[in-house]
């Protein structure tokens, strides 16, 4: 059986340091908790959690709170559940999956019933109402998306301004100067989700400062939705090139309905999603694509409630930059 003194002598240090770590009571370096909690993976240490919550007044429990919505991309999402459930385990937490829509109540049952020692959120607002009550909980908490007003508030995301703005830089790059977007339903927008806004923002910006004309068209994520989008899509009075979809559920429907309605993709209208890369690679005409970085997101998303749950971090909004990759869904515009 493992011990703690194994964990130590792999990690080059005490074991009262590799138990601090596990136990949260004394800050330690950054290096030196990476270091030991490499060792604890690579030995496949299991300390005893009910004595390490016992001493640390911890639960090892991480709260995430994702609403399910009828709009939401369940298999998307699930990207960020696994990723942060995997990330949680290297530091020895389980997490606590939440998702009824509590709002600012739900926030108050956990802190109350102390069920987790951080909070990690998504699905957030631009004018997110449960700020107050993350600034106010005594809790360590990470946003994964950005209010408006991220002031004392960790949050990590996709920077979806730019985002949008590469989308249209890519298309104007490869001559098209009508383009549309297909963003997500109505009700993303009506309910003011930051990240839809935030991409909106960035293609509509760039699209004026490249001259390009640029419609916005939010979809129901259903094939009568898309079939509507479309039919008001092609009905345009000037025709539009290329199409940016930030909308995953509907891809492969898209697709087979553009086909069906005689557009070839990419010589008729180029086609360039925003999703994870292995839903783009997988279509019948391999997208181009903006990643969601799902994985690195909800990695990055524990790592940081990990470093305020042990003193370790200060309040930042960290967002990682678009990477857009080229693939046969996209080309020049076709005399």
């Amino acid at each position: 059986m493992v011990t703690i003194a194994d964990v130590a002598r792999a990690a080059g240090v005490s074991p009262s340091t590799v138990s601090y770590v596990l136990s949260g009571k004394r800050s330690i370096s950054e290096a030196t908790r990476r270091r030991v909690h490499h060792s604890i993976r690579a030995l496949g240490y299991r300390p005893n959690a009910g004595a390490r919550a016992l001493a640390s007044n911890r639960t090892n429990v991480l709260a995430l709170v994702v609403p399910l919505r009828a709009d939401l991309n369940v298999p998307v999402m699930m990207q960020f559940v696994t990723a942060t459930v995997t990330e949680a385990r290297s530091y020895d937490h389980d997490v606590l999956l939440l998702t009824a829509d509590e709002g600012a109540e739900g926030l108050h049952r956990v802190v109350a019933s102390s069920l987790a020692d951080a909070i990690i959120v998504m699905d957030v607002e631009a004018a997110e109402p449960r700020v107050p009550v993350l600034r106010e909980l005594g809790r360590p908490a990470v946003l994964i998306g950005v209010p408006d007003d991220p002031q004392g508030l960790t949050c990590v995301d996709l920077d979806f301004t730019a985002a949008g703005s590469e989308c249209v830089t890519h298309l104007a790059d490869l001559g098209h100067r009508d383009v549309a977007l297909i963003g997500p339903s109505p009700a993303v927008y009506e309910r003011g989700t930051s990240y839809a806004g935030r991409f909106l923002r960035g293609f509509t910006k760039t699209a004026a400062d490249r001259g390009v004309t640029a419609v916005t068209l939010p979809c129901v994520p259903t094939y009568d939705g898309l079939r509507a989008c479309l039919d008001d899509l092609l009905a345009l009075e000037r025709a539009v090139t290329g199409l940016v979809v930030h909308n995953e559920a509907i891809l492969g429907p898209l697709l087979s309905e553009l086909d069906r309605r005689g557009r070839r993709v990419p010589d008729d209208i180029s086609v360039l999603a925003v999703c994870p890369p292995d839903l783009a690679e997988a279509q019948s005409v391999p997208l181009t694509s903006v990643d969601i970085p799902a994985v690195e997101l909800g990695a990055l998303a524990v790592e940081l409630a990990m470093r305020l749950l042990d003193g370790l971090g200060e309040p930042e909004v960290r967002l990682l930059p678009p990477r857009l990759t080229v693939r046969a869904g996209t080309g020049p515009v076709v005399a």
